[in-house]
């Protein structure tokens, strides 16, 4: 590994944090064994992913804890200021989901309490898969918290698809027990709490579009906020040109323009390197008109087969003849979630969701 290479994530749960797991636990209850805790849960501990890890902490908690669950989580409750804040901190709920199932009251107001720390978005979905309108029902009494950490988690928490959780599938196939949280959020004054609503809305548009399009234009658009939500709540349909979706936000129309020139540079490039999207636009409308500009690329696959992205370039309201120029820059370096190879990339250039133009580049890897 070099000096500038990050850390796998799984290292937030190395043996140096569970050490001091250890040491923070019998800080708050004295009759805590540190050996056996870390006996149970150090060996064989590098070949495990960090969920893994952190389920260790969780199952070496239940281990080493009272078995009476309402005192495991009087201690737990101890524990919890004492704890780094963020993902570290995701075992206290997951306890809570791993064991408190028989014990819903107390649990809900466990989860409550833990979520500031980190997040108890996972924590709660077992609940959910249990009894999911007695925990909805709790969830919304979260909505009017005025704490955004515990308003967020009624929506996050909820969410039919979240990443890194298993799915709702009840709520997949029927999004509406959820609609008086989203309801009641549509306005809220937190961006962090904001960003899961248009999240858990963008989830649903996968299976439901007129379900969450419906209530988009019940809302009234005219506060900011709910404006901000209903765009970004729509933004998968958008990208792929949903006609009522470009309308939310004023684009439904056809756009009204020419393209005066689209150029892609350089016509090769090596990975690690930068493509440069320009583009020349007149307006052709007699009146302002609402612009999206989007673009997509074909990555060439593996099989040498083409998998096409849509990106956001800008959207802009652009007057009677108008003429503007609009550039974008694009990186190409392999991630883990993409894997790039050589070949001819094409490029379109999507205006309120119709393509207007396109080109393309030769990638050199």
């Amino acid at each position: 590994m070099s000096d500038s290479a990050q850390p796998a994530l799984k290292e937030m749960f190395n043996a140096a944090r569970f050490r001091h797991i250890a040491r923070d636990t019998a800080a708050v209850y004295p009759k805590f064994d540190p050996k056996r805790f870390l006996a149970l849960t150090l060996p064989d501990l590098e070949p495990c992913n960090l969920l893994q890890r952190l389920r260790r902490v969780t199952e070496g908690l239940r281990a080493t804890l009272p078995p009476d669950y309402p005192k495991a989580l009087a201690i737990l409750r101890r524990l919890a200021p004492r704890t780094e804040r963020g993902f570290v901190s995701l075992f206290l709920p997951d306890f809570v989901g791993l064991y408190g199932l028989d014990h819903f009251d107390e649990s809900m107001e466990a989860l409550k309490f833990f979520t500031p720390f980190g997040s108890s978005e996972f924590g709660i979905r077992p609940f959910l898969r249990q009894d999911l309108r007695r925990t909805l029902t709790v969830m919304e009494g979260w909505t009017r918290s005025e704490d955004d950490h515990v308003r967020r988690l009624a929506s996050e928490g909820c969410r039919p698809r979240l990443p890194w959780s298993f799915r709702l599938d009840a709520l997949v196939a029927d999004p509406s027990p959820t609609g008086r949280i989203l309801d009641a959020l549509r306005a809220d004054p937190s961006l962090y709490v904001r960003k899961s609503v248009a999240n858990h809305l963008n989830d649903i548009t996968k299976n439901h579009p007129d379900w969450v399009l419906d209530r988009v234009e019940s809302w009234d658009r005219e506060n900011p906020h709910t404006a901000w939500i209903s765009k970004h709540a729509l933004r998968t349909l958008i990208k792929a040109g949903h006609r009522r979706a470009l309308g939310v936000i004023g684009a439904g129309q056809e756009a009204r323009v020419q393209v005066g020139q689209f150029s892609v540079t350089p016509a090769r490039v090596r990975l690690g390197g930068t493509v440069a999207l320009s583009l020349r636009l007149i307006s052709e409308a007699r009146q302002p008109q609402k612009l999206v500009v989007d673009y997509a690329i074909r990555y060439v696959k593996k099989s040498g087969t083409s998998s096409e992205k849509v990106f956001k370039w800008k959207a802009l309201t652009v007057a009677p003849g108008e003429e503007v120029t609009l550039v974008k820059r694009q990186r190409f370096q392999d991630f883990s979630t993409r894997k790039h190879h050589a070949g001819t990339h094409g490029v379109r250039v999507l205006i309120n969701g119709r393509e207007w133009t396109d080109g393309k580049f030769f990638l050199v890897v």
